[in-house]
């Protein structure tokens, strides 16, 4: 593969196709300057929004539709839900709010415990599928349940988005061999959603095969945002440009790079 090769190698999302494979949330900065400057930083093109949360309605004060809508997708998220039927709800406001190009695509959530913030897998696929009737691309959080990401695939989700740890965690990929096992059995892009920390977290994902990150407390609460965000900008394409490299195979002993076959004097 040449350079320019992996350059071309978007994430298809449904219709739409990004150059970056990184996701950015919206939440947690200190304000809307803060927002905006580290967002950009991460070259992210789709950065999630709260439709329960924040203000989206264009023309008021301090509404990050105006501040955002203009430099990247927005992907209304249903944070805050705790039901199928509120999640349905939410998504069809958010679509109404921001039109088709903002709310059409759209990261589904639906809790199943408040203190975990864990989703409830039942009800994440049965909103799924009544979404995906209505027309709505589908991005749907889970957990690391290989079986899971099967039945949102099923509902016709346009991808999955298994957590690597628990939201705002910042413990990086807990099971790698559940992610394993639900790209092994993908037909559809992952990525992971929620327990990033860091860059190196970052870049272990994409190493390991999956198509793309989403983090915000990661960034919005490192103690230098932008900085972090330029890392994790950096990570991601890192771990993607060495998954497609291949890496060398893991051995016990040492294989020395120069062979001493066939030197000089033996």
């Amino acid at each position: 593969m040449t350079s320019a090769a992996f350059h071309d190698d978007p994430l298809v999302l449904g219709p739409y196709s990004f150059g970056s494979r990184l996701l950015a949330g919206t939440g947690k900065f200190k304000d809307n300057a803060e927002t905006l400057e580290a967002l950009t930083a991460s070259g992210a093109e789709v950065v999630t929004v709260a439709v329960r949360r924040v203000n989206l309605k264009a023309g008021t004060d301090g509404n990050l539709f105006d501040l955002l809508s203009g430099r990247f997708q927005l992907l209304p998220n249903t944070a805050g839900c705790f039901t199928a039927d509120d999640a349905v709800r939410t998504c069809h406001l958010a679509r109404e709010l921001l039109g088709e190009k903002h709310g059409r695509m759209v990261k589904l959530e639906v809790i199943g415990d408040a203190k975990t913030l864990f989703p409830d897998g039942a009800a994440t696929v049965e909103a799924a599928a009544k979404l995906v009737k209505d027309g709505f691309i589908v991005l749907p959080y889970i957990t690391d349940d290989p079986v899971l990401a099967l039945r949102c695939q099923d509902a016709g989700c346009a991808a999955v988005m298994p957590l690597a740890a628990p939201i705002g965690s910042g413990l990086g990929m807990r099971n790698p061999y559940n992610i394993r096992i639900i790209l092994e059995q993908a037909r559809v892009p992952v990525i992971v959603d929620a327990g990033v920390g860091t860059a190196s977290d970052a870049a272990l994902v994409m190493e390991l095969g999956c198509h793309g990150v989403l983090m915000n407390t990661a960034i919005a609460l490192a103690k230098e945002p932008v900085w972090m965000a330029e890392a994790m900008r950096d990570a991601v394409r890192a771990g993607r440009m060495a998954f497609k490299a291949g890496r060398i195979p893991r051995k016990l002993h040492a294989s020395a790079s120069s062979p001493l076959d066939g030197l000089v004097g033996t």
